[in-house]
C-alpha cells in the first residue's frame, strides 16, 4: 500500500512561477509514488480574506486549472476543495480541545501571518479567532487522511512538528495509537525570486504567472534586475552579482545555456537587455505546453468543476472513515 501524502494551497488568485517551481512541480513527481491528497484550502483563505470573498469561487477554479496544466493528474492524485470535506472542520474541533494555547501561539506560520496583517492593517484586533486556530486547522487537514508525509520547504518543518505533537497528544489523551505522526518530506526544488529580487508574490507585483501569455512574460522579464554595477553594454558583466536574470538562467536554461550566458556577459558580448530577451524566450519555451493545457481548461471550466466534485467526494469518503474512528475514540454520542 502506498504511503499517503497531504498538502494544499490557499486560493489567492492565479499561481505564479514560484508556486510552480517551489511546490507544484514537486507534487507532479510525488503523485506517481504516493497516494496524494491536494487541497484547495478555501477555509484557510478566509482567515485573512473573510471580507474579500467576491472572487473566491473563481480563485478556486484558477488554482485547480494551474495544477492541472502543470501536470497534476486527477487519475493519480485526489484534488479537492477543503470546504467540501466538512469532516476536516469536525476534526479541527476535537483537536482544538486538546491543543494547549501556547502551542498555537508559538507556531511560526501564525506569527508570520500575524505580522503581515499588523503591517497591513496596523491593528492587533485584525488577528481574528479563525487565524489563531490556523495551525490546528492545518493539523486537521493532515490528520483527516492520517497522512504519512507532508511535502514542505525547510521553513515549514516547524508546523509539521506541531502536527506531530498534536497527533501524539490525541493518542495519549484517548489511549490509542490511531493517529500517525506525519513526517516532513523536504522539497528538492528550485526557488525563484521575484523580478525585483525579493520573494515572488502577487501582492508585490513582481511575479510571472503560470497563465501569463508569451507577450506578457517577455515584457515582465525586461523589468528584471540584473547587474547593478554594469552601466554600459560594453562593460564586462558580473553574472554572480546579477540579482535576478542570471538566477533565472540557472533555473530555466541548460548547462550549456548558463555557460554561454556567463561567458558572453563577462566578456561584454551580450548586453543585459539582449540577455533578458533571450531569457524570456527560454521561459516561454519551458512553459509553452503548460500554458496550452491551461487555455484548454479555461475554455472547458465544466471539466474542472467535475474534477473538483469527484475529487472532493473521494476525499470525503476517506475522511468519513477517519472521523468515524475519531468519534469512537472521543466517545461522542
Amino acid at each position: 500500500m502506498k504511503q499517503k501524502i497531504m498538502s494544499g494551497m490557499r486560493p489567492t488568485g492565479k499561481l505564479h512561477l514560484g508556486h510552480y517551481l517551489g511546490v507544484i512541480d514537486n507534487w507532479v513527481k510525488l503523485q506517481d509514488e504516493y497516494d496524494c491528497y491536494f487541497s484547495v484550502a478555501d477555509w484557510h483563505a478566509l482567515t485573512t480574506k473573510y471580507d474579500k470573498t467576491e472572487t473566491m469561487k473563481q480563485d478556486v477554479l484558477d488554482v485547480v486549472m494551474d495544477w492541472l496544466a502543470a501536470g497534476i493528474n486527477p487519475n493519480k492524485a485526489t484534488i479537492y476543495v477543503q470546504s467540501l470535506v466538512p469532516e476536516t472542520a469536525e476534526l479541527h474541533i476535537y483537536l482544538s480541545m486538546i491543543t494547549p494555547q501556547n502551542w498555537v501561539e508559538r507556531d511560526p506560520t501564525l506569527k508570520d501571518m500575524a505580522k503581515i496583517l499588523k503591517t497591513k492593517e496596523g491593528m492587533a484586533s485584525q488577528i481574528n479567532y479563525g487565524l489563531m486556530g490556523y495551525p490546528v486547522l492545518m493539523t486537521a487537514d493532515i490528520l483527516t487522511f492520517n497522512a504519512d508525509l507532508v511535502p514542505v520547504g525547510i521553513d515549514q518543518v516547524a508546523h509539521v512538528e506541531l502536527t506531530r505533537d498534536i497527533a501524539r497528544r490525541f493518542n495519549y489523551v484517548y489511549n490509542t495509537d490511531f493517529f500517525k505522526e506525519p513526517q516532513p518530506k523536504l522539497n528538492n526544488c528550485s526557488l525563484i525570486c521575484g523580478l525585483d529580487g525579493n520573494k515572488m508574490g502577487k501582492s508585490f507585483n513582481n511575479d510571472i504567472k503560470i497563465s501569463d501569455s508569451e507577450e506578457v512574460t517577455a515584457k515582465k522579464i525586461m523589468t528584471a534586475i540584473t547587474d547593478r554595477s554594469r552601466i554600459k553594454k560594453d562593460d564586462p558583466g558580473h553574472p554572480e552579482e546579477c540579482e535576478v536574470a542570471f538566477k533565472y538562467w540557472k533555473i530555466f536554461g541548460t548547462e550549456e545555456d548558463v555557460a554561454q550566458t556567463r561567458c558572453e556577459c563577462e566578456n561584454a558580448q551580450r548586453g543585459c537587455a539582449d540577455c533578458k530577451r533571450k531569457l524570456g524566450a527560454k521561459i516561454n519555451e519551458r512553459m509553452k505546453e503548460i500554458r496550452e493545457r491551461r487555455r484548454y481548461y479555461e475554455e472547458h471550466p465544466e471539466i474542472v468543476k467535475q474534477i473538483i466534485e469527484e475529487g472532493s467526494a473521494k476525499a470525503r469518503t476517506e475522511a468519513q472513515k477517519i472521523l468515524a474512528e475519531v468519534r469512537k475514540l472521543v466517545r461522542m454520542y
